[in-house]
């Protein structure tokens, strides 16, 4: 098939066979059409898009274009969460502790925070000596000694995702729903999962910011999990705030662990568990969302949950005791306090602009090379509908020194408004998406 065929079929909007779909995929693995004619076809599909069954080939082709983990050798129920990313979107730290102490084996394979959205390799990877480039051998290992591994994306898993997610990030091609869900799940696919539950991001500091686009991502995402085989379920949540109290790495970690402890923040704690309770119904662990909940919460109230994560910490190589001891924890030399100026109640906390903030002071990074400081962050005090009062302080901010220390101040105050009456509460989780 000529490349220029293909890519013709699909600028005049009509639907590609499989045999197309997967001699692009090839094509992006092998480097059998130059980079022109891969962004051509990217181009194609972000102004045309693309129907449920060539989702479905193009995520499954994507999938095998590269190692498949097969789990197939360790018993028990293989389940995953992803989240579609935010600000202080830390659930992964916590939920996968919990669901492994209930007995679902998670092999999570995780990102880098790329933008304001804060990756989960990024805040481990802030845990001293703790190794994410596990081998098959190795995850399997951590797998069968704690019931979960949180690992990043090896080389040769989903090849084809690597090079033409590079493409779609500098052609304009990053906004496409068929694109997005097929790089989702396909990295997911790979794990060799037998479920996996989404959590899709809708709000100020989403990618997805209306609502309508955020259901048609996760209808996608669920289409083309089932379709592959995967049980698959996705909720929509709301991060027009931040999620929790800490936006950064260190902290983010620190917080998880309080969590964990059952003295973290209400709106984190709620997520994860409800997370984590449809991974274990989805396990087939629990028959109901009631039950699962329970096995969740009594994971979390006795401890387990807590010892589970210095197991998975222990185990990929990571130091224990930062569990106990805070102090060892990398975080920043420098503290910046910002106060209201007047009393009330919190009304607002943006979380893009938070987010903003937290990346320019090193905490994510702007390009995929761009190297992050595991220390730097944005810490709030309040939530929305809190009161405060004149002078009290809303943020601290870890810095490594002043260097945009002042815009970064300036941002998290354009994020924080205070009213005089108190505001509703927000709703955490919109909606269980259907199809």
């Amino acid at each position: 098939m000529r490349a220029v065929d293909i890519i013709r079929k699909k600028r005049d909007g009509l639907a590609l066979d499989a045999g197309e779909i997967e001699a692009f995929v090839r094509a992006a693995t092998h480097g059998d059409w130059p980079d022109y004619q891969l962004s051509a076809m990217l181009m194609a599909i972000w102004l045309r898009g693309m129907d449920a069954g060539e989702i479905t080939t193009l995520t499954n082709a994507m999938t095998r274009s590269g190692t498949v983990l097969d789990l197939s050798d360790l018993p028990g129920p293989k389940v995953d969460k992803h989240s579609t990313g935010g600000v202080g979107d830390s659930t992964s730290l916590v939920l996968a502790p919990l669901a492994a102490a209930c007995g679902v084996i998670v092999p999570m394979m995780s990102g880098r925070g790329l933008g304001h959205t804060g990756g989960t390799l990024d805040k481990l990877e802030a845990i001293p000596g703790f190794r994410t480039n596990l081998s098959v051998e190795e995850t399997k290992a951590a797998l069968r000694a704690t019931g979960a591994a949180m690992i990043g994306q090896t080389m040769d898993v989903a090849p084809a995702d690597r090079k033409l997610y590079a493409l779609r990030d500098v052609t304009a091609t990053v906004e496409s729903i068929p694109l997005i869900a097929a790089s989702i799940m396909s990295k997911k696919l790979a794990e060799g999962i037998d479920a996996l539950v989404l959590d899709v991001k809708c709000g100020n500091g989403a990618f997805m910011k209306k609502r309508d686009d955020a259901q048609l991502l996760a209808q996608t995402m669920i289409r083309a999990g089932q379709s592959n085989g995967v049980r698959t379920e996705a909720l929509l949540t709301n991060m027009d705030a931040p999620l929790g109290f800490a936006v950064g790495n260190a902290i983010e970690v620190i917080e998880c662990i309080e969590v964990l402890k059952g003295r973290g923040p209400a709106d984190l704690e709620e997520l994860s568990v409800l997370l984590a309770a449809h991974m274990v119904r989805l396990a087939g662990l629990a028959a109901t969302d009631a039950e699962a909940e329970a096995k969740v919460r009594k994971a979390l109230s006795s401890g387990q949950g807590l010892e589970k994560f210095r197991q998975i910490i222990a185990q990929q190589g990571g130091n224990p005791k930062i569990v106990d001891d805070y102090r060892l924890m990398p975080l920043a030399p420098k503290h910046l306090l910002l106060c209201s100026d007047r009393s009330g109640y919190v009304t607002k906390l943006a979380a893009e602009p938070i987010g903003r903030a937290a990346m320019l002071l090193g905490a994510g990074r702007q390009k995929a090379e761009d190297s992050v400081s595991p220390g730097v962050g944005v810490a709030l005090r309040v939530n929305i509908g809190d009161p405060i009062n004149a002078g009290e302080t809303f943020a601290e901010l870890f810095a490594r020194d002043d260097a945009d220390l002042a815009t970064a101040a300036d941002l998290v105050k354009s994020a924080f408004r205070v009213g005089d009456a108190k505001p509703e509460l927000p709703r955490l989780v919109l909606e269980k998406v259907a199809i």
